[in-house]
């Protein structure tokens, strides 16, 4: 026994869907099979009556219109399909329109007759095997499923998309080195910032190690750098890390700062202030020995 209604989900309708899609589409067959032999009717008496043109041509005009009319499938079918699917509809209409029309002007005699009948076969086994309305409703079809399809496949896309991480970087700098010196062909590729000191506001070190273990720096041009950095060639200076490997290197850019000059030795200062001191308010006194003492903090 077949359901024809069910519960909350009415197991019955999708069969009972299935049944009249197949009825409609064997009317649409009958149909479109009626229609060819009426067609062939009329073209084969337009051969000797020409007053079939007329009539024959609006009836082909007009049949075509009221199947695209009922065809809402064709009329709403995507729009990179559509005018090819109406096109494909229309071509035996029109086909049959212009044979009709042919006849009427196609000259007399056998030959001629025998021409415009070889046409006219051709047109009614074209059309019945070819079925042109199933081939439209096909294309429309086809092209709907494709476009459902495609549709489905982007969404499940950006579903699964899965931004990638991006790289964390130790400071700005850092991120800066990598993104212009150490890329690809880039002036140090395959290296990292691993430390950055402001030495003083016209210099700063920098130590750089390799990305990949056991292999050492690649040689940095200073003359890349330099126009890189807008800064001049001889105020960059590479160099070894104190205690460390090839695998990092000391980069200097800009003025080193001038190390202070070294005291003089502690006797040597005193004398030599002592001196200033005598010249001035005690002439003829000398400076036998100097002892240091802290000052309390309080002092001070």
């Amino acid at each position: 026994m077949t359901t024809t209604e069910g519960g909350p989900d009415q197991p019955g309708r999708p069969r009972r869907f299935m049944e009249e899609n197949i009825m409609l589409a064997r009317v649409r067959a009958e149909a479109g099979r009626i229609a060819t032999a009426a067609g062939t009717t009329v073209l084969t008496g337009g051969l000797a009556i020409d007053s079939l043109t007329g009539p024959g041509a609006l009836a082909a005009v007009t049949t075509a219109g009221l199947g695209l009319a009922t065809n809402i499938k064709i009329l709403r079918a995507p729009a990179s399909v559509r005018a090819t699917a109406i096109a494909v509809y229309a071509a035996p209409h029109a086909g049959c329109a212009a044979i009709l029309v042919g006849e009427c002007l196609a000259p007399a005699g056998p030959t001629s007759v025998l021409v415009q009948a070889g046409i006219v076969a051709l047109w009614t086994g074209a059309t019945w095997f070819v079925r042109p309305g199933f081939l439209a409703r096909q294309i429309a079809d086809e092209a709907a499923a494709q476009e459902i399809a495609q549709a489905a496949e982007e969404e499940a896309e950006a579903a699964d998309v899965v931004v990638p991480a991006q790289d964390a970087y130790a400071s700005p700098q850092a991120r800066w080195w990598a993104e212009r010196i150490a890329t690809e062909g880039g002036i140090a590729p395959h290296t990292v910032l691993l430390e950055h000191q402001q030495v003083s506001p016209h210099c700063v070190a920098a130590v750089i190690g390799s990305a990949r273990r056991g292999v050492p720096v690649p040689e940095i041009s200073t003359a890349r750098l330099s126009a890189l950095l807008d800064v001049p060639e001889d105020l960059i200076e590479i160099g070894p890390v104190p205690g460390r490997g090839t695998g990092v290197r000391l980069l200097v850019i800009g003025e080193r700062p001038q190390p202070a000059e070294t005291a003089e030795p502690k006797a040597k200062g005193d004398e030599a202030m002592w001196a200033e001191i005598a010249a001035t308010a005690m002439p003829g006194v000398e400076l036998l020995e100097a002892n240091t003492y802290e000052i309390r903090k309080e002092l001070t």
